[in-house]
């Protein structure tokens, strides 16, 4: 399985940033407790001029391997089955 790298774009003070971040650390914990690995990395859009030209009105938006998987609200169940998809590889994790 491939470790799977989890984007949180937003901003300080952002309370649906903070819901989020609640969702991604419990859907990582429990991903983690399966052998699944995760990366998290946070973009606060105060600090990115472009981030925040693309994404000031969508936040917080939460990618999967760089592709958007969530804007406003994040759902558990769906973002765990996109990081298991992801950690399975492009074919479904056939190959090994």
């Amino acid at each position: 399985m491939r470790t799977v790298q989890l984007t949180l774009i937003g901003k300080p003070g952002c309370h649906l940033c903070d819901d989020a971040r609640e969702v991604i650390a419990g859907v990582r914990s429990e991903l983690s407790a399966r052998g699944i690995e995760t990366r998290l990395d946070e973009l606060d859009i105060l600090q990115d001029p472009a981030l925040a030209r693309t994404h000031s009105e969508h936040i917080p938006v939460v990618q999967v391997n760089g592709k958007r998987h969530a804007i406003w609200r994040v759902d558990p169940a769906r973002l765990t089955a996109a990081v298991e998809k992801a950690a399975r590889g492009p074919l479904g994790g056939l190959l090994r």
